[in-house]
């Protein structure tokens, strides 16, 4: 795992994200090189963890390129990272674990 993925894994971790996940999707065709999806407890919860995000990575040359938030759903966009901060309820709705592991495969 690269120093930017583990950078930010430790940051959500020491935060109190649950259930981190990172998916590499380098060999697949897909938008992004990485997807970390992680487990907020509430909409402050997500709101904070974007700031010690931002807090964290900016000083170390991380670029924010978009950030989409709501309560339920953060997404943000790091140009070859995206990182998904979703409550419980929406992680199992739309559960993109399960979406990502289909990029790149072809149905017969």
């Amino acid at each position: 795992m690269n120093t930017r993925l583990e950078n930010i894994k430790k940051i959500l971790d020491e935060k109190k994200a649950e259930n981190i996940e990172i998916i590499d999707l380098t060999s697949k065709d897909y938008i992004v090189d990485y997807v970390v999806i992680a487990t907020t407890l509430n909409p402050k919860h997500g709101f904070a963890l974007l700031n010690y995000l931002k807090t964290d990575l900016k000083p170390q040359g991380e670029e924010f390129l978009r950030v989409d938030e709501d309560d339920d759903w953060t997404i943000i966009d790091l140009g070859d990272i995206f990182i998904h901060l979703m409550s419980e309820k929406y992680r199992i709705k739309y559960s993109l674990e399960e979406f990502l592991s289909t990029i790149g495969t072809k149905e017969v």
